[in-house]
């Protein structure tokens, strides 16, 4: 990516990030813009250290801090012989710094980092009303592959869901 390697970094999130990393989650929208209380995004944080391969990336810039995010889970595998994958979660651009290359810089990292760990697969998700960012997954070579499904568990939605 011409240019972009000298304006911005991507690095391993500290805690000292966590503030920078809420703000910019609820400023993207992610969770409805509701943020998680830091006392509790701290604890989460030191407990990504007890999985083998759990990250918290963050994209910086001298000028404008932190500017991007996106989580990266290595996971052991049994089958596929053995092989590892990767799954990708909570990517965020800032409003303002979107449409300038962040994206791909942090997918690029992601898929070397799977890539180093022998990983046969790296997958993500996205919300199906998110059209720009499957444009933007398409373009960097990554296929639709079947559904991704889930499931609600909070306590309102599973009384809902047995009272019928």
């Amino acid at each position: 990516m011409s240019g972009h390697g000298e304006r911005y970094s991507v690095r391993p999130a500290t805690e000292a990030d966590l503030p920078a990393v809420l703000t910019l989650y609820a400023e993207t929208g992610l969770d409805d813009g509701v943020r998680l209380d830091l006392p509790l995004a701290r604890e989460r944080f030191v407990r990504f250290a007890s999985y083998p391969f759990y990250r918290l990336y963050v994209v910086t810039s001298a000028t404008e801090g932190i500017v991007g995010t996106y989580v990266l889970l290595v996971m052991d595998n049994i089958a596929h012989l053995g092989a590892p994958l990767a799954v990708v979660e909570q990517v965020a651009v800032a409003n303002a710094c979107q449409g300038q290359g962040l994206g791909t810089l942090m997918m690029e990292h992601a898929m070397a980092h799977a890539r180093q760990h022998g990983c046969y697969k790296l997958a993500l998700s996205s919300n199906v009303k998110r059209e720009r960012a499957h444009d933007f997954y398409d373009k960097l070579g990554f296929t639709r592959h079947g559904y991704s499904f889930h499931i609600d568990l909070s306590p309102r939605t599973l009384l809902e869901t047995f009272d019928d």
